[in-house]
């Protein structure tokens, strides 16, 4: 583990856990760690949106840009992250990448259990194609991009969107949650990994899912998709001391074996959650790096 990262933790581990806590105290606490530890953005110019739906995002527009454009969907457990407090990762990628963000602010559980995120971010997708030609942006050049269940949103969608006339160039899913119901190593091994623990995950799972809903559906846990053959070339990031790495490493195989492009970015010296970790971890900013340049790749192709 990165030393920076190591101490981290203890420090973490010694701290309160949110899942003991109400939704509103874990929210803030959430905010608070993501101000604390919010890396130094750059300015840029930026413009807040309504959706139809009346989900709000907000659009980053660096100075130095392409014709593409990624759509963001923060993590959080489904229940837990805003726009507001992952403004910096979103600048930090926007600027390196040299790309227009679109950062959506779907519904929370559990005001908005499943499938209501999963509508939401769809409709920010439908909102980026139809708004392309106005943005300056070629339609062919939208990437997907989200950390942790904002992955698993953008795994979803993706999948969702397999006989779209306008698909995802690219999904780039960072330590995403794909299989709630699979008995994975790492999530034995890092159970009590206080970056992400076991009663966590339960905690927001049973926020996120209504009675009775199922855990195999393809549209909470995108391994049980009967034939990925149709998802988009896809970047996954995973991270060494991470529960959910196991399961994310089975999903690539599973799109590699299907016939889909697909990436994967082992980094092994840290945790779950790590693009929030960029001013504290000079491991965590060069790996935010390293996806930011692969998107500027891919939107340059």
């Amino acid at each position: 583990m990165a030393p920076e990262i190591a101490i981290l933790m203890k420090a973490a581990a010694a701290g309160p856990d949110f899942s003991d806590g109400t939704v509103g105290e874990a929210r803030t606490s959430t905010a608070n760690d993501c101000r604390v530890f919010a890396d130094d953005a750059p300015v840029m110019e930026t413009e807040e949106f309504v959706l139809p739906g009346g989900v709000r995002a907000t659009l980053y527009r660096p100075a130095r840009r392409s014709n593409g454009l990624v759509v963001f969907v923060h993590g959080g457990g489904f229940v837990l992250g805003s726009r507001a407090d992952y403004d910096a990762p979103v600048r930090l990628i926007a600027e390196r990448a040299g790309v227009a963000v679109l950062s959506v602010e779907y519904r929370l559980a559990p005001e908005n259990r499943f499938p209501g995120p999963v509508d939401d971010v769809l409709d920010a997708w439908k909102f980026a194609v139809d708004r392309a030609a106005e943005w300056g942006v070629d339609p062919h050049k939208l990437i997907l991009l989200g950390d942790s269940a904002g992955a698993n949103l953008c795994a979803v969608a993706s999948n969702e969107l397999v006989d779209e006339k306008v698909r995802p160039r690219l999904q780039v899913l960072m330590y995403p949650v794909v299989d709630g119901v699979g008995d994975y190593p790492s999530r034995r091994e890092f159970a009590e990994n206080p970056a992400l623990t076991a009663k966590q995950i339960a905690w927001l799972a049973g926020m996120y899912l209504r009675d009775g809903q199922s855990q195999t559906d393809p549209r909470v846990s995108p391994m049980y998709v009967e034939d990925l053959s149709g998802a988009p070339a896809t970047l996954i990031t995973v991270a060494g001391f991470d529960p959910l790495r196991d399961e994310a490493l089975a999903y690539a195989s599973r799109l590699g074996e299907a016939g889909v492009p697909t990436r994967v970015m082992r980094e092994g010296g840290l945790v779950h959650g790590y693009i929030s970790y960029t001013r504290i971890s000079p491991a965590a900013r060069a790996a935010v790096d390293r996806v930011a340049d692969a998107i500027g790749r891919a939107i340059r192709i």
